[in-house]
């Protein structure tokens, strides 16, 4: 057997290849990956003996010739290939031992030059591995060290099954994709939705289950070129149990929302929807009024803070039962506390400070495709709200009013906020009517209600809503703007002395 061995990963490589000689296999390689073998005493030869021509254009021209590629994607069962060997004296090649150059690592690095990203995109060890996996009932193809094992294994037993040397080969064009689809990330520029794109994910770890238990899981994480704010897929488990396919949705949930805020703040999430938050610069105070919005629905939720837990925040929310706590840190007396309950997960996440708008994406399934968007997010800049009533804000209602603003947000649509002194009241979600929505939000704040302001998170299109608002407490609304009817809004509002205040942006959130 012949084997070409040219590698940039090279863990293991060494125990591999020494393997792979004991074996009896003749390795080929080239450049650094040679230099590294033949440093530890393994014998190799140069591409260039097969060849017969050297290694030329600072590199970039190795193993682009008839002798390696005819040796690697000549099908041995057909016998017009066999013989077209043999007339171009070229042999076979019965192994292709390849990875990539570091493209991913080298243009995260701050201030790579285009030359320098270019100079690492990899030309043939991408040609090698599709031409081998091309090949595969007569090529093994292995771009994975976790693989290593596995192949001396097989080889030292004499026959590498079809069914094995498929799955490698199909791990051979998986890796040759995503490191094309780097590449394409790379060159996109500023282009948010380009006709065509590809997605690259790596599996992390498989989990339990889905949403329900029959449904098989894992998480996986993008991988993507370019600076990206931290998410769930670095999310450090503490304490606790293993985190669930449940758990991961909520801590999106809860950690977007808590971290959208620049303030001091305190999330309480159950089931993607914020049941209690609060903005306030002592983080025991925010959380007390969180928890006093819904201390009901609060039960066995998730708590997200977007400042570190000490030991005083963590008393508190050691009185109630939550599934989940993460927050960017914890003092050590706060996670001694709180790691006492075994079934409570408490996870770490640092924040990602950069505000603004990136080049995330979001990505909603749907049947036979992928809906595709830009984040939801406004910058101060662009935000600009307009006051519409007679009556102007006042100084605390405008306060609570961006405040519900940004919560609503974070709110299934048909979403409505409640808020007074930077804290949620009261919140309705999800229902195919406003009307209910402003109902369930009263309900939930109950006397509380009075006083407070609310946030739309699109359009007012009927008098009704803020009818039932402004006889319900409310004093202020945000909303959207924008309805055929928005004269008729707005002079409702004025009817009961509201302030009302339009912001041309909505949030839905499906």
């Amino acid at each position: 057997m012949r084997a070409i061995v040219s590698v940039s990963d090279k863990t293991r490589l060494v125990d591999f290849t020494r393997k792979l000689a004991d074996l009896g296999i003749e390795v080929f390689s080239t450049g650094g990956t040679k230099k590294s073998l033949e440093a530890e005493g393994i014998k190799v030869h140069s591409i260039s003996e097969l060849t017969g021509s050297p290694e030329i254009l600072d590199g970039r021209v190795k193993t682009l010739h008839p002798a390696v590629h005819g040796g690697i994607l000549a099908r041995r069962d057909l016998s017009q290939h066999m013989t077209e060997l043999e007339r171009n004296k070229i042999q076979t090649i019965d192994m292709v031992v390849v990875n990539l150059y570091p493209f991913v690592q080298t243009v995260a690095k701050a201030n790579v030059s285009l030359e320098e990203a270019l100079e690492n995109i990899d030309i043939g060890g991408p040609t090698m591995i599709r031409a081998a996996a091309k090949n595969f009932p007569s090529v093994l193809v292995v771009v994975d060290p976790q693989d290593y094992d596995a192949v001396i294994e097989k080889l030292r037993q004499g026959k590498v099954d079809l069914k094995e040397r498929k799955r490698l080969a199909q791990k051979a064009f998986q890796h040759v994709a995503m490191y094309d689809t780097a590449i394409a990330q790379y060159l996109r520029d500023e282009e948010a939705l380009p006709e065509n794109m590809t997605i690259a994910m790596k599996k992390l770890y498989d989990l339990r289950y889905g949403e329900n238990p029959h449904q098989k899981a894992a998480l996986y994480a993008e991988q993507a070129v370019g600076q990206k704010p931290l998410g769930m897929t670095s999310v450090k488990l503490l304490s606790g149990p293993e985190l669930s396919f449940n758990n991961l949705l909520d801590l999106e949930a809860a950690w977007s929302t808590a971290t959208d805020f620049d303030e001091p703040t305190i999330a309480i999430v159950k089931h993607n929807n914020a049941c209690g938050l609060c903005s306030n610069k002592d983080l025991v105070e925010a959380y007390k009024r969180a928890l006093a919005g819904d201390p009901v629905s609060a039960f066995g939720g998730i708590v997200s803070s977007n400042r570190p837990i000490n030991i005083a925040l963590a008393t508190e929310i050691d009185k109630t039962h939550y599934d989940c706590i993460i927050a960017p840190d914890y003092n050590k007396q706060a996670l001694d506390l709180l790691s006492r309950k075994k079934n409570m997960r408490i996870v770490s996440l640092p924040i990602h400070t950069v505000k603004g708008k990136t080049r995330n994406i979001d990505l909603r399934p749907i049947s036979g495709g992928f809906l595709v968007q830009e984040e939801d997010y406004y910058t101060d800049q662009e935000f600009k709200p307009k006051t519409v009533s007679k009556r102007k804000p006042t100084k605390d209602e405008l306060r609570d009013l961006l405040f519900a603003w940004k919560a609503v947000k974070h709110i299934k649509s048909n979403g409505i906020v409640l808020a007074k002194d930077n804290t949620l009241l009261g919140m309705g979600t999800g229902q195919p009517n406003r009307v209910v929505s402003v109902e369930l939000s009263l309900k939930r704040a109950g006397k509380a209600a009075k006083g407070s302001v609310l946030a739309s998170d699109a359009m007012i299109p009927f008098p009704d809503t803020v009818e039932v608002a402004a006889k319900g407490g409310v004093t202020a609304v945000i909303q959207t703007g924008g309805s055929v009817r928005d004269k008729e809004v707005i002079a409702t509002a004025d009817k009961y002395n509201m302030a009302m205040v339009l912001t041309g942006v909505r949030h839905f959130r499906h």
